[in-house]
C-alpha cells in the first residue's frame, strides 16, 4: 500500500498518473464518490482511466463546478471511447449493516475490478482503502489534483444526482430533487413531517432519531 500528500497543484494534472506509470503501472484509474454525507440515497463510487495524454482546460473536482458544467462534462466524458470507466452505487441496505466508510470501500474495490482492461494501479481520494486488490495510493484532495480522480469525481456526482432527481419522484415531498438526499434544514424538517422512507439511511443519527420519535 503506498500513499501520497498534497502536492499544491492549482489544477488537476498527470503527474501521479505518469509517477506511476514510470514506476511500470500501464494503466492507472482515479477513483472517486459522491453521496457519503446525505441522510438518504446511496453513495456513489466511480473508477476511470484516461488516456496517457489527456488534458483538459475545464476538468476539476465536481464541487468547484456548477451543475450545467458537471453535466457537460458527465457526457463528454461517457462517450469518449478513449476513456473505460464504471460506476457502483451501493445502496441504503448495504450502508446500513456496513457502516458508510465499509460501504464505499466496497465500492470502490467492486469499481476497480469491474474496470476492462484492468487497471494496474489506482489513485483513490483520500486515505488508503484496506484491503484494496490492486496497488493504490491515496490523495488527499485528490479530485484538485488528478485529472483520473476528478473525472471519477463528475461521474459519480452526476450519476447520483440524476438518480436522486428520479427518487423524488418515486417518494415526493422530501425535495430530494433539491437537496439530494444531503441534510438540509429543508430535508430535515420533511423527514419530522413524513418520517422515514424506504431510501432513508437507518443508519445515520437523524434519521434514527426520527423514526425513534415516531414509534416511541
Amino acid at each position: 500500500m503506498m500513499s501520497d500528500g498534497d502536492m499544491g497543484s492549482a489544477m488537476p494534472s498527470l503527474v501521479h498518473e505518469n509517477k506511476l506509470r514510470a514506476a511500470g503501472h500501464v494503466r492507472i484509474a482515479g477513483i472517486d464518490e459522491a453521496g457519503r454525507g446525505p441522510l438518504a440515497g446511496p453513495v456513489s463510487v466511480a473508477a476511470v482511466v484516461l488516456p496517457q495524454r489527456f488534458r483538459h482546460k475545464v476538468l476539476d473536482d465536481s464541487k468547484k463546478l456548477t451543475h450545467a458544467t458537471r453535466e457537460l462534462l458527465y457526457e463528454e466524458l461517457t462517450n469518449d471511447s478513449r476513456i473505460h470507466w464504471h460506476c457502483e452505487l451501493i445502496g441504503v441496505a448495504e450502508i446500513d449493516r456496513l457502516n458508510i466508510l465499509q460501504a464505499t470501500w466496497l465500492g470502490m474495490r467492486r469499481c476497480a475490478l469491474a474496470l476492462t482492461p484492468n487497471p494496474c494501479a489506482v489513485l483513490i481520494d483520500g486515505k488508503p482503502v484496506r484491503d484494496f486488490p490492486l496497488p493504490q495510493v491515496a490523495l488527499v484532495k485528490g479530485d484538485s489534483l488528478s485529472y483520473s480522480i476528478a473525472a471519477a469525481s463528475i461521474i459519480a456526482k452526476v450519476t447520483r444526482d440524476r438518480l436522486m432527481t428520479q427518487l423524488a419522484e418515486t417518494y415526493p415531498g422530501y425535495g430530494f430533487e433539491v437537496h439530494k438526499g444531503y441534510p438540509t434544514p429543508a430535508h430535515q424538517a420533511a423527514l419530522k413531517r413524513l418520517g422515514p422512507c424506504p431510501e432513508h439511511r437507518r443508519s445515520f443519527a437523524p434519521v434514527a432519531q426520527m423514526e425513534l420519535s415516531l414509534w416511541g
